[in-house]
Order: C-alpha cells, then sequence, then structure tokens
C-alpha cells in the first residue's frame, strides 16, 4: 500500500467520515493545497447543509483526530437508466505529508461504496490537466481517461451577463 515510501513504518489508523462544520478550516487548506485560488471560501454552515442532502457526500480522511485527506461526492439524478444516478467526484485531495499512506486509496474506496449503495451507473472526476501524480494514482484506483472527453466552462465564461 506504501509504494512511494517503502522506509515508513505502517500508517496510524484512518477514519472515513463525512464532513462537520467543525472541519471547515482544514478543508479550506486542503483545497488551497489543491489549487491557488484566493476566492476559496468553505462555510461551516454550507458543510452543515450538505451533510443533510442526500445528494451531497463531503468525505474526509481522519488520522488521529487529524483530517488530512477530502472528496466530494454528489449523487445526480438521471433519466437514462431509469431511477439509476451517476455520481461526481470532486475535489480530491490528501495533503502531500500523507500522500503515500493509501488515505486516497481508502478514500476512493468509500465513495466507491456510497455510489453503490446508491446504484449509481458510474463515477465521473475531473482534474487538472497540470497534475499528472494524481492521474496516475486515479489510474491505479481503476478510473479511466479513455472513454471519455471531459469540458468545463467556468461561470466567468458564460455567455450571460
Amino acid at each position: 500500500m506504501n509504494q512511494s515510501h517503502p522506509s515508513r513504518p505502517p500508517a496510524p489508523p484512518c477514519i472515513i467520515r463525512k464532513a462537520t462544520s467543525l472541519d471547515a478550516p482544514v478543508i479550506e487548506s486542503l483545497y488551497r493545497e489543491l489549487v491557488s485560488d484566493p476566492h476559496i471560501c468553505v462555510l461551516p454552515e454550507q458543510i452543515t447543509a450538505m451533510a443533510a442532502s442526500p445528494h451531497s457526500l463531503l468525505l474526509v480522511a481522519d488520522v488521529e483526530s487529524v483530517v488530512c485527506a477530502t472528496a466530494l461526492l454528489t449523487i445526480c439524478p438521471d433519466a437514462m437508466y431509469g431511477t439509476q444516478p451517476f455520481g461526481v467526484l470532486e475535489n480530491v485531495v490528501v495533503t502531500p505529508p500523507m500522500r503515500g499512506w493509501g488515505l486516497g486509496r481508502l478514500l476512493l474506496g468509500q465513495v466507491e461504496r456510497l455510489a453503490a449503495d446508491h446504484h449509481c451507473t458510474k463515477l465521473m472526476l475531473l482534474s487538472s490537466q497540470t497534475r499528472h501524480e494524481a492521474h496516475a494514482f486515479f489510474k491505479r484506483c481503476g478510473f479511466s481517461s479513455d472513454a471519455k472527453h471531459a469540458f468545463v466552462k467556468y461561470r466567468r465564461d458564460f455567455a450571460v451577463p
């Protein structure tokens, strides 16, 4: 499990759990490690609202009461396969000092279990073109970039005033 750091001892136990409002500051810090955007603002009340939603699952990896990773799974209703939804995975980040311990794999394993529990037909994710290590990780976890091509249009580029 710890291929990139063979001299490390085993990682301490990790708990994958739903985020709470108390996790807001550390989740914001993790997001800032993911992208440099001065507009990042993780609000405790938004995390509380998301926790109450059956469609938004904001998860964290907790190691010895320290949040070290996060991922957001959104369950999206779909008309293509009856009542089966699909899942969108966003903002997957493991703090750099904890990479290589298997936390990301545990986190994505829980995401897959939740997606299966919700009868999702597929999981989709986007990753910045420059995150080559993340791409290799996602491929090792069974995600493929061969079947689909992703496109993004940000609000600043919308054709409405």
